[in-house]
């Protein structure tokens, strides 16, 4: 129960760090030991307590105000009652005992916490817990029956003949794009009412895709304001931002509608095309480097490659030992928000599970330590009946060049065939709006206060002069039409 209490302990040290007086360094240890006992109300008065009292930094005055923010949204994201959690878990296991709730929290299938001396669960906790934890599977099949998901069944259709298209082209190039699909689609983002005092500004940024190979005829429609900002591609998270002033009782509404042509993405290299790595390039050294916060190569995330990879050298199937690790040992969950997780490939290590941008930041991170160059890629998946967020990574091949890799698709079913089964190490199907080139990137124009979202960049950002609007203040919609 206090595993995640931990990690923003060691945050708040981080952000306080050495050279600090004994008087300052006593309340740093007095706040981080409030925040490891849950006592975040306790917690959050000794932040604002030190702010008032001790000349700091504006920059370390701006870290104590985030880490009073985070305990909000961690507030938030823990927000079922045990009562209603077990009443949850009740539905299916009627018998169940205290001693397996227990076991389930300790090994982090059931995520729960003392928030200010109650017990809270992460509010998708008790369908998590149907997901990940095996015993608790074998109830809700007696109960549900085997499920196929529609999106699987799509897939193991659909991308053979992708990949059979790409064999019969005649290139020169490993790099194939067939099968384009024409999608529009209406972008939605909307501020209730009173939300925003009247006459103030509203500014959002809403996702973009980006201007690549993939995407072909990309046209912007139409536009919900007059005057609009659609940043540079060399900002690596793409938006097209808006401003408009309150009104009392009435919502302010932004939104866009935009067409393009998508295509299917596969590369037809084998293991022996890839070259060895120019290790003195600045793309290597660059992409196989550490990065604060969710690159990290600890000591069990070192361990555990090692372990993974054993003594293979060729880069391609070292990614695919990876690849294949993750997709038979870590199931897919609901994820907490990112901007309360310090180090989220060490989350999903230690509790068994993640969401697809969970487990892309662990397969980053592995590669990255296994000297093959790796980064962060993310927008929406607008698969027919399947619209949502979602996160994939790219690996970087000598000879061959970045590579698309959906680490959560996992393989595709029904088939034996191994390129149509491993598809998702080296190829992207058309349904994806790529928006980000990597993580905790920049905003064009810049957003003044912290960000809903700290580390990935899809439903959108809103802030006004009074602060940042978190998530749970405003709303958004994708509408999405298929052409073809």
């Amino acid at each position: 129960m206090t595993r995640f209490i931990s990690i923003i302990t060691m945050s708040a040290l981080l952000i306080w760090g050495c050279g600090h007086s004994a008087v300052e360094q006593s309340s740093n240890q007095q706040i981080a030991a409030l925040m490891e006992a849950g006592e975040f109300t306790r917690a959050t008065a000794a932040i604002k307590e030190k702010i008032a009292k001790e000349q700091l930094s504006p920059e370390e005055v701006y870290h104590l105000n985030f880490l009073i923010d985070k305990m909000e949204r961690i507030k938030i994201d823990y927000s079922k009652a045990d009562t209603a959690a077990l009443s949850y878990i009740k539905k299916y296991i009627p018998d169940v005992t205290p001693e397996q709730i227990a076991a389930w929290e300790a090994s982090g299938a059931l995520e729960g916490m003392m928030i200010d001396g109650v017990k809270r669960y992460f509010s998708s906790a008790p369908r998590n817990l149907f997901r990940i934890s095996k015993e608790a599977q074998s109830y809700w099949s007696k109960i549900n029956g085997r499920q196929s998901d529609g999106l699987d069944q799509f897939l193991a259709e659909y991308l053979p003949k992708c990949v059979a298209e790409a064999k019969a082209q005649k290139s020169n190039s490993f790099n194939h794009f067939v099968k384009p699909q024409k999608m529009r689609y209406t972008y939605t983002l909307t501020v209730p009412a009173g939300e925003v005092p009247e006459g103030e500004m509203i500014r959002v940024w809403m996702p973009y895709p980006r201007e690549i190979a993939k995407y072909k005829e990309l046209k912007l429609i139409s536009t919900s304001q007059p005057e609009y900002i659609i940043s540079p591609d060399s900002y690596l998270h793409k938006s097209i931002y808006m401003e408009k002033a309150a009104k009392a009782d009435e919502p302010a509404i932004f939104s866009y509608q935009l067409s393009f042509t998508s295509y299917n993405q596969w590369f037809s290299f084998k293991a022996e095309d890839v070259k060895p790595y120019n290790t003195e390039s600045d793309l290597y050294k660059e992409f196989t480097a550490e990065r604060k916060t969710h690159v990290i190569f600890t000591p069990e995330l070192k361990a555990l490659a090692d372990s993974v990879v054993g003594d293979e050298q060729n880069p391609y199937l070292k990614a695919k030992r990876i690849w294949t690790y993750i997709a038979q040992t870590y199931p897919w969950a609901s994820a907490r928000e990112y901007s309360t997780l310090d180090n989220i490939p060490s989350y999903v290590i230690k509790n068994r599970h993640g969401d697809c941008g969970q487990v892309s930041l662990l397969f980053i991170t592995m590669c990255r330590y296994k000297g093959i160059p790796a980064k962060w890629q993310s927008g929406w998946m607008l698969h027919p009946g399947d619209v949502n967020l979602h996160d994939w990574a790219e690996a970087y091949f000598e000879g061959i060049g970045w590579v698309p890799v959906d680490q959560s698709f996992g393989f595709v079913a029904n088939t034996e065939d191994e390129d149509e089964r491993f598809f998702f190490t080296k190829g992207l199907d058309a349904y994806r709006l790529i928006v980000n080139e990597d993580f905790s990137a920049d905003f064009y124009p810049a957003k003044i206060y912290p960000r809903s979202e700290t580390v990935d960049f899809q439903r959108g950002e809103v802030e006004w002069r009074g602060g940042n609007l978190y998530f749970n203040r405003w709303d958004y919609n994708m509408d999405v039409e298929y052409l073809n």
